[in-house]
């Protein structure tokens, strides 16, 4: 079973990266071009099978839900506990929208 390569750009790895908030080395931008080439070229190859007669083997089943049941909610101090950090009864987290 060969491959052909099919490698992705550096500034596509470097997009996919800005978006799962990754720093990436160097030698991990090179692998992963062609790792996630390689994945892509899969899953074209998967888009390209002939299911025609084929049945699902998968069958959608109806959730079923519990009934909500009111419990007592904790407290802001138990809550925040073990946060990292804090901003008063918040939890505080860096920001992940850049505003223009």
């Amino acid at each position: 079973m060969s491959h052909s390569q099919t490698r992705l750009s550096l500034r596509e790895v470097d997009h996919v990266a800005r978006l799962a908030r990754l720093d990436l080395e160097p030698d991990e931008r090179e692998r992963l071009a062609l790792q996630l080439g390689l994945v892509l070229e899969y899953v074209g190859r998967l888009a390209e099978v002939d299911l025609e007669g084929v049945e699902p083997t998968i069958q959608a089943r109806t959730n079923v839900f519990r009934e909500d049941q009111p419990a007592p909610t904790l407290s802001p101090e138990v809550a925040l506990a073990n946060a990292p950090a804090r901003q008063g009864d918040y939890f505080r987290i860096p920001r992940i929208l850049e505003e223009d």
